[in-house]
């Protein structure tokens, strides 16, 4: 596989990581990082061993092949249409955007550019998740008919520019989506500020999605909890399942009896940006698309606008 030339736009806690992943691959070569912090890029840049850019258009000047954009969520739209100018693949950190205006924006540009797109939804590539939807197609828990997932933990003050909904939510959203092989028709949630978290956005969320023939996908979701806590339990007519994230991993009850399945515990994020890679390398477009990012947003918006005028908000077929 012929070195693909990478940059990280960004690299506050989530971007050091791909950069550090990126360093590791033998197939890649890091360009350089950028952020707007000086000291940060500097940092990153050293221990990495590659040069720190302050202005991304310089990086991208650079002649480099891909980039990962780990920027605030509210700066994704006008980075990823910097980076389409310049006819660079991206792999853009979720949620793809803000707003579904800008989602919709970011794809408007790259399919005109002709370039690539992948969004990080990075529990896709856990392997306990890979198990999982392993274990689902195979029967073992028959049909499925509810999951329930469970993503709290403390408020990271990194996080200003979004409510919990659309920077931890979208991850069981996108998950069970997957896990099912659907999508949400319809979404209904209670949820609000506690102020307790110094920004004026949701810190605490119940939601309930609907998806067709009657199954369901619960979501708890706050900043509010001491403890890190990341499950996923899914019931079927068969069977139960029950995923931790962190741990890597699952365990299924079938017939009174609770067996503990192995797994490869290989990182998340290695396996997401290999994936892309090797996408872009053999001409193929990577998955989750941009077309997915703006799907599991358009439902973590809705599900906002639910929360607050306190109804059942359906979802557009068409995105």
């Amino acid at each position: 596989m012929k070195k693909i030339r990478v940059g990280v736009i960004g690299v506050g806690q989530m971007g050091r990581n791909h950069a550090r992943v990126y360093s590791e691959l033998p197939y890649a070569e890091l360009v350089g990082v950028s952020d707007v912090k000086r000291s940060v890029a500097q940092s990153v840049a050293r221990k990495f061993n590659t040069t720190a850019f302050t202005d991304h258009l310089k990086l991208l000047d650079e002649d480099i092949d891909a980039v990962s954009i780990a920027v605030p969520t509210s700066l994704h739209k006008d980075v990823a249409v910097d980076v389409a100018e310049y006819g660079v693949d991206m792999l853009i950190e979720k949620p793809i955007a803000d707003t579904t205006l800008n989602a919709r924006e970011i794809l408007k540009v790259t399919k005109k550019a002709g370039v690539r797109v992948m969004v990080g939804h990075i529990e896709r590539f856990n392997p306990a998740v890979l198990k999982l939807k392993e274990i689902i197609s195979s029967g073992t828990l028959g049909d499925i008919l509810s999951m329930s997932g469970k993503r709290v933990g403390p408020y990271s003050p990194r996080i200003r520019d979004v409510g919990v909904i659309v920077d931890l939510a979208v991850h069981e959203i996108d998950t069970m989506s997957y896990l099912y092989n659907d999508k949400v028709v319809s979404v209904y949630a209670v949820g609000g500020r506690s102020g307790k978290c110094p920004h004026n956005f949701e810190d605490y969320a119940s939601i309930l999605l609907k998806f067709s023939g009657d199954r369901s996908g619960i979501v708890e979701t706050n900043w509010l909890t001491s403890k890190k806590v990341r499950t996923l339990t899914v019931v079927g007519t068969d069977g139960v399942a029950t995923l931790d994230y962190v741990d890597k991993t699952v365990e299924v009850c079938k017939n009174g009896k609770i067996k503990y399945v192995d797994i490869n515990k290989s990182e998340p994020l290695k396996n997401e940006i290999e994936h892309f890679l090797k996408s872009i390398s053999n001409g193929e477009n990577p998955k989750p698309s941009g077309e997915d990012g703006i799907y599991v947003l358009l439902v973590a918006v809705s599900a906002i606008k639910s929360y607050k005028d306190e109804l059942v908000v359906k979802i557009k077929k068409k995105i």
